[in-house]
C-alpha cells in the first residue's frame, strides 16, 4: 500500500469518528428533549386523562429532622466505638440465643420411653410421705409422662392413701424398714416384678420393666425455736423420720439399684441449710453477746447429715457407673398443688409465749424479727417458682446421659446458696433482722416486754 492510500484511509477514519460523535450528540439531545416533553405532558395533562402508572412518581418525603439526626448520631457513635459495639452485639446475641434455647428446652415435650408394643416399661420409686404436696405432685407428673410410679409405704394407711388416688400407674410399695424379714421379702417381690415378662394386653408381645431411678424425698417440715425449747424427743423423731429412714430405704433398695444401674435422686431444702447461721458468743459473761438466731438449725443439721450420706453414696456407686444426684430446692408456688399445702421451708410452729421466761427474754425479740423478715422475703409463704420447673428438672436428671451432680431448682436456691457460702455470718444475721442482746438487760424481763412480744407475734400471724 502506497503512502497516498494510507493517507486517504486515515482521513476517512477521522471523518467516520466525527460522524459518530455528531450523530450520538444528536440522538442524546433528542432523547433528553423527548423525555422533557413527556414529563411536561404528564405533569400538565389534567388528572384522569392518563392512567396512574403513566404518571411520574411523586418525590420522596424529606427525612424527619429528629429521626434523621438520631440515626446519624447512632451511626457516628458506632463508627467511633466499634469495639464496644461488637461486644454489645455479641452479648445481646449470645443472651438471646441462651434465652431461646432455655425457652425451647422448657417447652419441649418430655415423655418416658415405652416398650415396642407401646406399653409402659420405665419404673420410678419415690420414697417420701405421700401426704406431702411435693411427693404427690411429682408422682402425678411422672405418671402423666409415661412412668410407672411406686410410692414407698410403711403401713396400710399410707397404702390406702395411694390407692385412693385411683391412678392405675401410681402404686404402693410396702416397705417397712423396721421389719427386717418383711423388708427382704418385699424387695424380692419387687425384683421379681421387674424381671418377670409382662403382657400389657391380649395379643401383645411380652416385655420387661426397667427401674429408671429412685427419688428420695424426706419430710420437709422441721421443728422451730431456740435449742433450749426443742426436746430430745423432737430431735429423735426428726432424725429417725428424715435421716435414718432415708438411709434404711436406700440400703434396702441398693441391690435393685445396682442390678438395673438406676439413678438415685435426693431432694432437700436449701435456703435455711445454705444460710446455716451459727450461734456465736463471747467468753465473758458481762459483755454483749451476738446471737445469730436461726429457727432452722434442726433443718441445717438434718440436711447436712443427708448431704454427708449422699456424698459417701455417690463415691461408692460412682465406681459402678451409677449417678447420684442432689436437688437443692428453693421455694415453689403450691397454690395449685394437690394435697396439703406444706411449704418447702421451715414453718414457725409454736409461739414464744410457750417458752420459759428467761428463754423468751433472751431470744424472743430476735425470733420475732427473724420471723417477720422471713415472711417479708417469702420464705414462709406459698410463693415461688412454678412446680413445672421441678418436674422438668427431675425428668431431665433421670433421662440425661450425663446429669449434673447438683441441681438448684426453685426461687432463692441459687441466690441464698451464694449468700451462705460467701457472705460473712454477721452479714447474714443482719439480713435476717438480728440484733445484739445484753445479758444484763435480758436477765430482768418486764411484763410490758411480754405484752409487746405478744402483740408483734399476733401481727405477724
Amino acid at each position: 500500500m502506497t503512502s497516498d492510500d494510507q493517507h486517504f484511509l486515515n482521513v476517512l477514519a477521522e471523518y467516520s469518528k466525527d460522524i459518530r460523535n455528531f450523530t450520538g450528540t444528536i440522538w442524546d439531545a433528542s432523547d433528553r428533549h423527548f423525555a422533557w416533553v413527556a414529563g411536561y405532558v404528564k405533569r400538565r395533562v389534567p388528572e384522569g386523562w392518563l392512567p396512574e402508572y403513566a404518571r411520574p412518581l411523586p418525590p420522596p418525603p424529606p427525612p424527619h429532622p429528629i429521626t434523621g439526626t438520631y440515626v446519624h448520631r447512632l451511626e457516628d457513635w458506632v463508627s467511633r466505638n466499634r469495639a464496644l459495639t461488637a461486644a454489645l452485639t455479641a452479648f445481646v446475641g449470645t443472651g438471646g440465643f441462651l434465652l431461646w434455647r432455655e425457652r425451647k428446652n422448657h417447652n419441649r415435650k418430655r415423655r418416658a420411653r415405652r416398650a415396642s408394643n407401646g406399653a409402659r416399661r420405665e419404673v420410678i420409686v419415690i420414697a417420701g410421705p405421700f401426704n406431702s404436696a411435693i411427693t404427690r405432685s411429682l408422682s402425678h407428673d411422672l405418671e402423666r409422662r409415661g412412668f410407672i410410679v411406686y410410692i414407698v409405704c410403711s403401713n396400710m394407711d399410707e397404702e390406702q392413701q395411694v390407692l385412693s388416688e385411683s391412678r392405675a400407674d401410681v402404686r404402693p410399695l410396702h416397705l417397712d424398714v423396721v421389719d427386717t424379714m418383711g423388708t427382704q421379702e418385699a424387695i424380692e417381690r419387687f425384683n421379681n416384678l421387674l424381671t418377670r415378662p409382662h403382657v400389657a394386653f391380649s395379643g401383645a408381645s411380652p416385655h420387661n420393666l426397667h427401674l429408671r431411678g429412685i427419688l428420695l424425698v424426706p419430710d420437709l417440715i422441721y421443728p422451730t425455736g431456740p435449742i433450749e425449747t426443742v426436746s430430745p424427743e423432737h430431735w429423735s423423731d426428726a432424725l429417725n423420720a428424715k435421716v435414718l429412714n432415708t438411709i434404711a430405704v436406700t440400703q434396702a433398695l441398693l441391690p435393685t439399684i445396682c442390678e438395673f444401674k438406676s439413678r438415685v435422686l435426693m431432694l432437700t431444702p436449701s435456703i435455711i441449710a445454705s444460710l446455716r447461721p451459727p450461734w456465736c458468743g463471747s467468753p465473758t459473761t458481762n459483755s454483749i453477746r451476738m446471737f445469730l438466731l436461726t429457727f432452722g438449725y434442726v433443718e441445717t443439721t438434718i440436711v447436712s447429715a443427708l448431704e454427708g450420706f449422699l456424698a459417701s453414696l455417690r463415691a461408692e456407686l460412682g465406681t459402678l457407673g451409677i449417678d447420684v444426684v442432689q436437688f437443692h430446692l428453693g421455694t415453689f408456688d403450691l397454690s395449685n398443688a394437690a394435697g396439703p399445702k406444706h411449704h418447702l421451708q421451715t414453718k414457725a410452729s409454736g409461739s414464744p409465749h410457750a417458752w420459759p421466761t428467761s428463754t423468751r427474754a433472751l431470744y424472743g425479740d430476735n425470733y420475732v424479727n427473724q420471723t417477720r423478715v422471713a415472711h417479708n422475703r417469702g420464705l414462709l409463704n406459698h410463693t415461688g417458682s412454678s412446680l413445672r420447673e421441678l418436674h422438668n428438672a427431675v425428668f431431665d436428671a433421670l433421662t440425661q446421659k450425663r446429669p449434673r451432680k447438683v441441681w438448684r431448682v426453685g426461687r432463692g436456691s441459687v441466690t441464698y446458696d451464694l449468700v451462705g457460702n460467701w457472705a460473712p455470718a454477721g452479714l447474714v444475721g443482719w439480713m435476717m433482722g438480728l440484733r445484739r442482746v445484753s445479758l444484763d438487760t435480758a436477765s430482768k424481763p418486764k411484763l410490758e416486754d411480754s405484752v409487746q412480744l405478744s402483740d408483734r407475734m399476733g401481727a405477724i400471724a
